[in-house]
């Protein structure tokens, strides 16, 4: 039996947030929180809005995450983001705690792997390669007009 909300559906939310970012002429990351079968948090990245380099779509997610819980640590929830975190999101992701990342596309030039998935928390579970080819094309369109 399909369930109707996997991560298939969950990594489709996050692209409707990665669309938006490149509707406002943002790199399209977008990201969703999901605890248990919930959506708790969503956003995509704003770092032309808020001129701010730390307000990519993850922690931007996190924070809204963690006020909605009240809580900092996100050990029960699950982070479904387009594309692969670089390490300062991988290392909040560490500070709070996240039971399991799932991400579409990896990022070969600024993505935590690079470095390791000791960059996470010990017990956070890492699934990568949903909706890739969604997330990839996204990303190389949006680049393509802004070269």
């Amino acid at each position: 039996m399909l369930k109707v909300f996997d991560d298939n559906y969950f990594m489709k939310q996050a692209l409707i947030e990665a669309q938006k970012a490149a509707e406002q002429g943002e790199v399209p990351v977008g990201a969703v929180v999901v605890c248990g079968e919930r959506v708790i948090a969503r956003a995509h990245n704003q770092t032309e809005l808020l001129t701010d380099v730390t307000a990519h779509a993850e922690i931007i997610a996190l924070t809204a995450a963690a006020s909605y819980l009240g809580s900092k640590y996100l050990n029960e929830c699950s982070l479904f983001v387009t594309l692969e975190p670089c390490v300062m999101c991988g290392g909040a992701l560490a500070w709070a705690q996240l039971d399991r990342l799932v991400y579409g596309a990896a990022d070969e030039k600024r993505g935590f792997m690079r470095f390791g998935k000791t960059v996470l928390h010990p017990k956070t579970k890492v699934e990568y390669g949903i909706r890739e080819e969604e997330c990839r094309v996204l990303m190389k369109e949006f680049f393509k007009t802004k070269r």
